[in-house]
């Protein structure tokens, strides 16, 4: 058996190791979160009407290429299988080829903004008032504010007609108040619903200093941070620039990948623009899982590292292109209190290059800074501004000698997550886990304790409780599951379960009666002595009997009921759980009649089936994800 079949990875933990809070273990788990919310704002760009001043003032402050990329259908199941594959520990998407990751390159390629200049980073507020009077004219209803956050509707309303006769005072407030909606509905948009904070306004102030700043940057660190967050498996939202994400994958994944009505002659700058008017394929299959296998299964030859070079560069803008070498920058990304870094040595391939094992990275703490108004960050981030600072002295090169990928390859799967879906489905795994403890559970029943000395007796004891208390929580979470996921005529009181019965056709098996067996157990039970199966051979019908030492132990209470066995099948050969379930009820009512107790106070109660031995495999391989037979 492959080894990846029951051991994902990571082998050696040293670079993966916030595995566990990875959703990636939670989905091994056979915990579905299903697809993210996507946050993204772009759909009422277009409703901004700028006048000429503004567009060239828009240019001036480095936006002149945002402003242009249509509002592009997010693909949500696509972006949260990509998400189940990045790792914050290594800012990376992990797949089964080695790491990818979205690079600075990226970013100017594909949305035209600034990867070089000063670090995006200001004084933080916590009210939008004083701000918003200063840089925009005018200060929005208490309704529209939230903190140090503004309604992103409030700005469209205000400032998304600008006439032409306006002054230039008024001609800047209302670029002002578009550039803010503008990072906040792309770039920098957050989960907060519509707004975006105040604190990107005073760096329009002027709009030739705005230029100057790395845009580019500040929008992939803000893109790392939030894919970060959401590969976490209490996440179910992620925002960020997320056009700019699906675009990367269809450049470089073969997954997901629409069609084009028709292949462009000639390549647009920005590169996103190449997916405007796509023309998508069948996606009515396309959910998270679709895609989650695919990337689970992703060969060689669906990757496209480089998928840039053979695009013209007179398209490309001169101080996109000359600056274009800090995507190979090993650096720290800032945008105000969001630092990531960016670690270009660990995806070579995408420059070309062949990939070495990469260096150790470096453990640090993601701070949460800001919460004060009026703190300037550039006073508490000294260490990653100098990082980014000496971006130029960090820029990666090809190494000299040979490098052997295979080598690598032998180091990244032993450090990776190779897998995210189960090849072989929880529910196959949970049925084999209840088949072998059954087993085990039988074989510790006829272990004889002639002759044993009390430690022997007592250890035959402990394995006989171990074995039949993990059978009965198998059984018993197998009903709770399909439980809190069922719909169908479930009522709750008190603490019982009332099911309707099942309805629709049975198939017919053979003539086998079997048993469905409860074991009440009370809560206090320390041990359990003695435990013993009794075959009843005439109709071979296997009884279970559970019998304690009552020295120190509460008395075990037995309930059995005789049912059908081919009652709880259905037309597919699957297990009727809700059958099932109607016969736990039943069990619990008579055993709450034989003791006259109160329904809330009873004690639990569990069902389990013997199947026959020689048709045991065979039913074990037919049943549905929840209905298990132990």
């Amino acid at each position: 058996m492959d080894f990846y079949l029951t051991n994902p990875g990571p082998v050696d933990d040293s670079v993966l190791y916030d595995q566990d809070k990875h959703v990636s273990t939670a989905i091994w788990e056979g915990q579905e979160r299903g697809a993210l919310r996507c946050h993204e704002h772009t759909s009422k760009l277009d409703r901004w009407t700028l006048t000429d001043k503004q567009i060239d003032l828009v240019r001036k402050a480095g936006f002149g290429y945002l402003r242009l990329i249509p509002s592009i259908s997010l693909d949500n199941p696509l972006i949260s299988a990509l998400v189940e594959r990045w790792r914050r520990e290594t800012n990376t998407f992990h797949l089964t080829v080695g790491e990818m990751t979205v690079t600075l390159e990226d970013v100017a390629y594909l949305i035209g903004l600034p990867i070089d200049g000063e670090p995006v980073i200001g004084v933080t507020y916590t009210s939008c008032d004083a701000v918003c009077l200063k840089y925009l004219g005018r200060a929005p209803d208490s309704g529209y504010t939230s903190g140090g956050m503004v309604k992103l509707s409030w700005l469209k309303q205000t400032f998304s007609q600008c006439s032409e006769d306006a002054s230039v005072e008024e001609v800047k407030c209302f670029t002002r108040a578009y550039l803010l909606y503008l990072v906040g509905s792309t770039i920098f948009s957050t989960t907060t619903g519509n707004k975006v904070p105040v604190m990107y306004l005073p760096l329009f102030e002027d709009f030739d200093e705005a230029g100057k700043y790395a845009w580019g940057a500040g929008a992939l660190s803000f893109l790392y941070r939030a894919l970060g967050n959401a590969s976490l498996k209490s996440q179910s939202t992620i925002s960020g620039c997320l056009t700019l994400l699906q675009c990367w994958s269809y450049y470089h994944l073969n997954v997901g990948r629409p069609r084009l009505h028709h292949e462009p002659i000639h390549e647009c700058f920005p590169f996103v623009l190449r997916w405007k008017g796509k023309q998508s394929g069948p996606t009515s299959n396309r959910d998270v899982v679709f895609y989650r296998k695919t990337l689970d299964h992703l060969k060689p030859s669906d990757v496209d590292w480089c998928p840039y070079v053979n695009i013209s560069r007179t398209v490309i803008p001169d101080n996109i292109l000359s600056n274009l070498v800090l995507g190979r920058a090993k650096t720290m990304l800032i945008c105000f209190e969001k630092a990531e870094r960016h670690l270009p040595d660990r995806c070579l391939r995408q420059f070309g290059m062949c990939q070495s094992i990469p260096d150790d990275v470096q453990r640090w703490e993601r701070k949460t800074r800001g919460v004060d108004g009026g703190l300037n960050l550039s006073t508490k981030m000294e260490s990653e501004l100098s990082e980014w600072t000496n971006r130029r002295f960090h820029i990666v090169e090809a190494e000299e000698e040979d490098v052997k990928e295979t080598e690598y390859m032998q180091w990244y799967l032993k450090i990776t997550r190779k897998l995210v879906g189960r090849p072989i489905p929880i529910s196959s795994e949970f049925q084999r886990m209840s088949a072998a403890l059954r087993d085990i559970a039988h074989v510790a029943d006829t272990i004889s304790t002639h002759g044993m000395d009390d430690q022997q007796i007592q250890s035959v004891s402990t394995i006989r409780y171990l074995a039949h208390d993990c059978f009965r929580d198998l059984v018993r979470s197998s009903l709770l599951v399909h439980d809190s996921q069922s719909d169908d005529g479930k009522k709750v009181r008190g603490n019982r379960r009332i099911h309707r019965r099942a309805t629709g056709k049975r198939k017919k098996r053979d003539n086998h009666e079997h048993y469905f067996v409860g074991p009440t157990v009370h809560p206090r039970l320390d041990a359990i002595e003695d435990t013993k199966y009794h075959m009843d051979n005439e109709t071979d019908k296997r009884r279970l009997s559970i019998a304690a030492n009552g020295r120190d132990y509460e008395q075990i209470r037995f309930v059995a009921h005789k049912v059908e066995f081919e009652q709880f099948y259905d037309a597919n050969n699957e297990v009727d759980v809700a059958g099932l379930q109607q016969a736990e009820v039943e069990v619990d009512d008579d055993d709450e009649h034989s003791q006259g107790g109160s329904e809330g106070n009873g004690p639990s109660s569990l069902i389990a089936t013997e199947v026959p031995q020689s048709s045991a495999s065979e039913d074990l391989a037919e049943q549905s994800d929840y209905g298990v037979v132990v």
